[in-house]
């Protein structure tokens, strides 16, 4: 897992999985510990997913809210959004709207 901060982001890219969930877990408690701003987790370059991955984003998200923050998800591919509405994780976490391409 390959973990690049991008201002208020942080981009993912590779396998985010249960072998990666400790690093990303503490890279976002970081990432808001260092910084006021929202932060964005982008998941453009992760190639694959699952549940306890998604899980970390929802209670990272639900931490960040209780301090006021907010901790957005952008780049979730059919396959994230598919595991987060079967999961019902998709209540917790807030997703990026992307827009409709013509």
């Amino acid at each position: 897992m390959d973990i690049v901060s991008d201002g208020s982001t942080l981009v993912l890219a590779g396998q985010f999985d249960v072998r990666s969930t400790l690093e990303v877990r503490a890279a976002i408690y970081d990432h808001l510990a260092s910084t006021v701003d929202d932060v964005v987790v982008d998941l453009t370059e992760v190639t694959t997913v699952d549940l306890t991955a998604l899980k970390v984003l929802a209670v990272a998200t639900r931490s960040a809210a209780r301090d006021g923050r907010h901790l957005r998800l952008r780049g979730c591919g059919p396959a994230v959004r598919r595991l987060l509405h079967l999961s019902h994780l998709f209540r917790l976490v807030d997703v990026e709207r992307e827009p409709i391409s013509a």
